[in-house]
């Protein structure tokens, strides 16, 4: 079961996974602790994507968009269209002056990923780590760790959209 709830401190909504399981939960923006019982669940389903689209229509309703939203594609089916939209690799790379031949070559003699942490966990730790991070500085932080900075930005848009980071006065944290 999962619930969508708010926050009657900042006003901030969220998804909360078996809300009769703990007697209290923590607002994720503001960090106030709130029982669970007097929680106003605003919407609820044994689904979790379904909890996703009724928060994401609450958040649209709340800013004005119910139309715009009304005529999107639901939650789910939007995070997919993204994976498929944009340029793949090999076309990024040829366009940027690259043999995309030599750099899967090299691909292949670097060191297996599971020896490294993937894109979206430097992305994570970057969030993680440091003490308000804006774009600017999560962006750095994965560039030093070999992420680079386009997929960066495109990773961190994607976990906004996707609800597991905030954005707050162009800070980020991890929801």
């Amino acid at each position: 079961m999962y619930a969508v709830v708010g926050c009657s401190e900042c006003d901030h909504l969220w998804l909360l996974s078996d809300p009769r399981a703990a007697e209290t939960a923590t607002c994720p923006r503001c960090g106030r602790t709130h029982r669970t019982k007097k929680l106003r669940r605003l919407a609820e389903d044994e689904d979790r994507e379904a909890a996703r689209q009724a928060r994401a229509a609450l958040l649209a309703k709340r800013g004005g968009n119910s139309e715009a939203f009304a005529e999107t594609a639901h939650v789910a089916e939007m995070e997919s269209r993204i994976d498929d939209s944009g340029v793949d690799d090999r076309e990024y790379l040829e366009g940027s002056g690259l043999d995309a031949d030599a750099v899967a070559s090299a691909g292949e003699r670097a060191p297996s990923r599971s020896e490294s942490r993937s894109r979206d966990e430097v992305v994570r730790d970057a969030i993680r780590e440091q003490e308000a991070p804006t774009a600017v500085d999560v962006t750095a932080y994965a560039e030093s760790h070999g992420v680079p900075g386009a997929k960066a930005e495109e990773l961190l848009e994607r976990l906004a959209r996707r609800g597991e980071v905030a954005e707050s006065n162009g800070t980020y944290r991890l929801l």
